[in-house]
């Protein structure tokens, strides 16, 4: 789930960048915390991930347009929730009319208690700026204000507020934060910015302000992480090794790359690869788990070769020995052509933490409207062009994980996230019918979760979701979807060959409030990450094979939506004027298209329509397909 985080033109720059910092520190890896522009809230599906909306201090008051207001308080309402770090508000017994602000503020209504609430994020506030100290029950702490304190209107018989701290003498004390419950959802709001910077007066601000804003988070029903341990949170070597059935693959990817080596050395446009023997692996490893360096250009690869496995003190949050006995097991049972060298996940990259599975592989430059800047990114060529395939790159942690659209996210425990390296002759299938690449593993994971191996009957539950997403169903009739997983494929050409990168990740044993497929149900056996990801690789691998020997998709049913598990459904197309209400159908044969058909009254006669994934976003929630925004 996504904590957004305002950033609008009015934001201060200051403000933003602290809470941000405050943000994370204290949410990941249970949430990732991301900037959303004021185009985001205008144009993009944002609350159907949103687990929290923060809008920070202003430097002048915030003027929404009407939409993203309406947008907001539905979200709220609903039972969303809204941090706002200097705002003034004001309660009222009924309705809206009576409240005095702002045409441009925010207005929510709780029906079960007849109140409204309304809030403007105020800006330059009238009145000297003084510091303030605040009394709470998290103790006194004293803070600079930039500008006097917001103001809080609220009856005295108001149920449905509660105050989290007030400032001033005694006999005058005012309230400087209040969290409000409204409809399904809240509003935590202070009336000066718990995060700006602290203040040396008392020695335990620091610690109070932390506490407020855990206090605040806790209040809007989020979920804070244990911080028993931060071993996990800077990189650590990765760790090379091959399926018994197959001992000869790690010589085999070493010899590969010995072109690019120099000294055990790679030296790559954005990475430097260090690889290490069985012997020196051991002290590198302890040394990156006792170190608290978050250096990341350094990837340091421990080596095992001739079929040898690391001991489960070296991964104790993956079994990789039981990876392959399940790899074996679910091989057996799979039908599968004979591999030329070594099947579809004998070969293994294991990190117990890194930056990111893909883009280790692979670096790509993105354009993302949850971005602030579009770095300019370097690849990993010599790495990458040197790899043998098919390897599997995985990892228990990953610390910038990419996703569709550049979308950057934090992977907390229990989230199975791995990268696929293929090749084939660009000649063996065509160019177009790639795209169809990233519904096959859909299919794979899909149909995985299926298997007694897994979820059984349970996995019923698991749809895809186009173009590029997994989800679950819930409620008796299927009304609930939340997100489980989701799927990024990049392809690149060279000297006739066509090297593909399939990223996906998918949660497997989260807890909430991150949905998993562990919260589905009693599978036949107990849920496990390596039985999930060996069940996963066989089951991809026939699949592909068979697509490479038929050069792309010729059986509908690879593809069609009855077999993988998509949502039949009707939704609205909004890109065309008047709105078209279509229902999905399938994926064509030919581009990999969504292939839908109008209803009947729906608008438009022709007998399909058909919609591409770069052109148009899909908001499963609300049944909308719309333009993406330039």
């Amino acid at each position: 789930m996504n904590v957004l985080v305002y950033s609008g033109p009015e934001v201060l720059n200051t403000s933003f960048a602290r809470a941000t910092s405050w943000l994370k520190a204290i949410l990941v890896p249970h949430y990732s915390v991301q900037p959303i522009t004021l185009q985001s809230l205008t144009s993009n599906p944002w609350s159907d991930t949103c687990a929290l909306l923060v809008i920070p201090a202003c430097r002048e008051q915030l003027s929404l347009p009407p939409a993203v207001r309406t947008g907001i308080k539905n979200y709220v309402e609903g039972g969303g929730s809204l941090l706002g770090l200097r705002a003034s508000a004001r309660v009222v017994g009924s309705g809206f009319a009576s409240v005095d602000v702002y045409e441009s503020s925010l207005r929510f209504q709780d029906r079960s208690s007849g109140t409204s609430v309304s809030c403007t994020f105020v800006g330059s506030a009238s009145g000297n700026a003084v510091s303030v100290v605040l009394k709470s029950n998290q103790g006194d702490a004293s803070f600079p204000a930039d500008a006097a304190p917001a103001e809080f209107t609220v009856p005295e018989n108001a149920t449905n507020v509660q105050t989290l701290a007030r400032y001033g003498a005694d006999g005058e004390s005012q309230t400087a934060g209040i969290v409000c419950r409204v409809g399904q959802g809240r509003v935590v709001l202070w009336g000066l910015d718990v995060t700006s910077a602290a203040s040396q007066e008392i020695p335990d601000t620091e610690r109070i302000r932390r506490a407020l804003l855990e206090e605040s988070l806790q209040q809007l029903g989020l979920k804070l992480p244990q911080k028993e341990s931060s071993a996990w949170i800077h990189p650590l070597p990765q760790i090379l090794t091959s399926s018994p059935a197959s001992p000869s693959a790690v010589q085999a990817v070493i010899a590969s790359l010995s072109s690019v080596q120099v000294d055990g050395i790679i030296k790559d446009e954005h990475d430097t690869f260090a690889f290490h023997t069985v012997t020196e692996g051991k002290t590198v490893l302890q040394e990156a788990r006792n170190s608290p360096s978050s250096e990341t250009t350094i990837k340091h690869i421990i080596t095992y070769p001739d079929g040898q496995l690391p001991s489960r003190e070296d991964t104790p949050l993956f079994n990789i020995s039981q990876y392959y006995a399940d790899l074996a097991a679910a091989r057996a049972k799979a039908t599968s052509l004979p591999p030329a060298s070594w099947g579809i996940g004998e070969a293994l990259l294991y990190g117990e933490v890194v930056t990111s599975t893909q883009t280790m592989l692979d670096k790509l430059s993105f354009t993302s409207p949850f971005t602030i800047f579009t770095p300019n990114v370097k690849e990993n060529h010599r790495f990458l062009t040197a790899l043998p395939s098919p390897l599997l790159s995985l990892a228990s942690h990953q610390i910038a994980g990419r996703g569709r659209g550049g979308n950057n996210w934090v992977s907390p425990a229990g989230c199975l996230q791995f990268s696929l390296l293929l090749r084939i002759p660009l000649k063996d299938v065509p160019a177009q019918k790639l795209v169809f690449v990233q519904y096959l593993v859909a299919l794979a994971v899909v149909e995985a979760c299926r298997s007694p191996d897994v979820l059984g009957q349970d996995g019923e539950r698991v749809r895809i979701k186009w173009p590029n997403d997994l989800y679950v169903v819930e409620g008796e009739k299927g009304e609930g979807k939340r997100k489980v997983g989701g799927i990024l494929v990049h392809t690149s050409f060279q000297g006739g060959v066509t090297t593909i990168v399939i990223g996906c990740g998918v949660n497997v044993l989260n807890t909430p409030p991150v949905a998993s497929l562990s919260q589905l149900g009693t599978p036949p056996r107990p849920l496990t990450m390596e039985r999930t990801a060996a069940t996963t690789m066989a089951t991809f691998e026939p699949m592909w094979n068979t697509f490479v020997a038929e050069r792309g998709p010729s059986r509908r049913s690879w593809i069609s939506t009855s077999s993988g598990g998509c949502i039949h459904q009707l939704v609205t197309i909004t890109s065309t004027t008047p709105h078209k209400n279509v229902r999905i159908v399938g994926i064509t044969e030919d581009y990999g298209l969504l292939r839908t058909v109008p209803e009947r009254g729906g608008g438009g006669g022709q007998q399909f329509v058909d919609l591409q994934p770069d052109g148009n976003s899909f908001d499963l929630m609300s049944g909308l397909i719309m333009s993406k925004s330039p």
